[in-house]
């Protein structure tokens, strides 16, 4: 039963009634060692020693599994596809870090590829080699936030059957990506900056500190620095994160990029569906080169897909791509600010069925303004 209830669990046997046949069952059953009383005093302390340091190296080689498995889900990534002046100054900003531990802040639209900078920003690093542990801090609630970024152990809470390691352990050695990190609340942005400065953290239900080392690379869509200056982002907190900024530019402001990423996109989907097209038309690019793209590269991405899908001919028209229209396009529009905001509210709500977190997502600013925001208005 108690290796059920852990199985790195490490057990001694002790009774007074001592057989060969209890001893052979206890091991059978998971038992580390059997001790037939009355014991001696020496040899009973260097088998609960011999027990300990067991149990260390069996946490050691769980930690070192979860760390191998974090490892090979990042094995392939697909490369930043573009050419233009503003990505070639981006690719020679993280030449650049290739050798330094600094942390790194990463901002950009939703959609931009912050996710894949990250990623190339580790496998260019001195701990290319170690763990890259990812985690979107938009989508964990504020009660899960330290078990999941510093663990907990058993019966910390009512479901913790188990220990468990958190981000911080598992990324220990190598770098630790933490998305959206602009929906942090104060208080968890309190635990994140005492964890990052004593370089420690506490796992839940725990009084003993465990040592991390990670390099830290962190990302947003929502204007932190305005956060910082409205009170919603601790300024301490930006200070550790940011030792280099990355600003990722929206697709709009990398036109030139636009027909090499149609082109990558149109390859790469025609393969997967088994598709005849073969080529983009004149037309078509026209067209994709002519949107705004509010949903950068990962709009794009999805447009190409289901142009693959729906196409019929060998090469995909203008009609192929049902893109959403643009404020050039609207023939009325309120023009007041307010009304604008709350307009964009309603939408993100209903579009995101009511998930607050999604909804700020899609309006690229934290929880704590959506909620500031909505009480305003009185939506």
């Amino acid at each position: 039963k108690i290796k059920k209830a852990d199985p790195d669990m490490v057990v001694i046997f002790i009774t007074a009634y001592a057989d060969m046949e209890k001893a052979v069952r206890a091991i059978k059953e998971g038992a580390t060692d059997f001790i037939p009383k009355p014991w001696e005093r020496e040899k009973l302390l260097a088998t609960v020693a011999s027990a300990v340091e067991l149990r260390k190296s069996r946490h050691e080689v769980t930690q070192l599994r979860q760390q191998v498995a974090a490892l090979e889900s990042n094995c392939a990534y697909p490369e930043i596809i573009g050419e233009s002046d503003v990505i070639r100054s981006l690719l020679e900003t993280v030449e650049k870090l290739k050798d330094t531990d600094a942390n790194i802040l990463i901002l950009g639209e939703n959609g931009t590829g912050k996710d894949l900078f990250a990623n190339l920003l580790y496998r260019t690093s001195p701990r290319a080699e170690k763990p890259f542990v990812q985690i979107d801090l938009g989508t964990i609630p504020e009660q899960l936030f330290e078990s999941e970024l510093f663990g907990h152990q058993k019966g910390a809470f009512t479901d913790a059957k188990h220990e468990k390691p958190g981000r911080f352990e598992i990324a220990s050695g190598g770098t630790l990506f933490l998305d959206e990190i602009g929906n942090l609340t104060p208080p968890m942005q309190a635990k994140l900056l005492s964890a990052i400065e004593k370089q420690q953290i506490n796992r839940l239900g725990s009084t003993k500190p465990v040592s991390i080392n990670v390099r830290l690379i962190c990302a947003t869509n929502a204007d932190i620095h305005k956060m910082v200056a409205d009170g919603d982002f601790r300024q301490d907190l930006l200070y550790r994160i940011n030792t280099i900024e990355l600003h990722i530019p929206p697709l709009r402001e990398r036109g030139e990029d636009i027909e090499l990423l149609a082109n990558f996109f149109h390859d790469r989907y025609k393969k997967k569906y088994k598709k005849d097209s073969r080529n983009i038309s004149i037309a078509a690019m026209r067209k994709l080169k002519e949107y705004p793209w509010p949903g950068n590269v990962r709009e794009l991405q999805h447009a190409m897909e289901r142009a693959v899908i729906l196409s019929s001919g060998f090469t995909l028209t203008p009609e192929n791509f049902v893109l959403k229209p643009t404020a050039k396009k609207q023939k009325e529009l309120n023009l007041n600010l307010e009304q604008l905001e709350m307009n964009a509210i309603e939408h993100a709500l209903l579009q995101a069925e009511g998930n607050m977190n999604r909804a700020a997502e899609l309006l690229g600013v934290s929880r704590f303004t959506l909620y500031r925001k909505i009480e305003k208005y009185g939506l």
